[in-house]
C-alpha cells in the first residue's frame, strides 16, 4: 500500500491548488476562478490518491493546471498532455503507472477523441489521433 500524503501535500503547494472536494468515485474536474483583482483560485475535485489509479487522476487534474486551459485548441489534444504530464509526474515521484493507469488512459482518451469527431472536429493532432477508431 502506497502512501501518498506527502506528494499530495507537496503537488498542491506548489502548483497553488485548492482541492473543492475529495469524490468518492473514479472521476476529477478541474476550474479556475478569475477575480477582478487579478488573483486566480485553481480548484479540482478527485479521488483522494490511495492508489496509483487515483494518485494518477488526482495528477491528470493538477495537470490541466499547469498545461493552462487553453493552451491547445482542442479539448482531446488538452487531456493528452494532462495525462502526459501525470504519467510523466508519477514516474518521477518513482510510483510505477500500472496497468490500471495506462487502460485509464487509453479508455479515456478514446472517449475524448470519439467525442471530438461525434462534435464534428477536423483538425485532430496525429499524436492524438492514435487513440481514435480504426479507419
Amino acid at each position: 500500500m502506497h502512501h501518498f500524503e506527502p506528494i499530495v501535500r507537496r503537488v498542491k503547494i506548489e502548483h497553488d491548488i485548492r482541492v473543492k472536494r475529495w469524490r468518492r468515485h473514479m472521476s476529477g474536474c478541474a476550474w479556475q476562478v478569475r477575480h477582478a483583482d487579478g488573483r486566480v483560485i485553481r480548484w479540482i475535485e478527485s479521488p483522494y490518491p490511495r492508489t496509483p489509479i487515483s494518485l494518477s487522476l488526482f495528477l491528470h487534474e493538477v495537470g490541466h493546471h499547469v498545461i493552462g486551459f487553453e493552451a491547445y485548441p482542442t479539448r482531446c489534444e488538452e487531456e493528452y498532455h494532462a495525462w502526459n504530464w501525470a504519467i510523466a509526474q508519477m514516474q518521477s515521484m518513482r510510483v510505477s503507472p500500472d496497468a490500471k493507469v495506462m487502460s485509464r488512459y487509453e479508455l479515456s482518451m478514446r472517449y475524448e477523441v470519439e467525442k471530438a469527431i461525434r462534435r464534428g472536429a477536423t483538425e485532430i493532432p496525429e499524436k492524438v489521433m492514435q487513440f481514435g477508431r480504426a479507419a
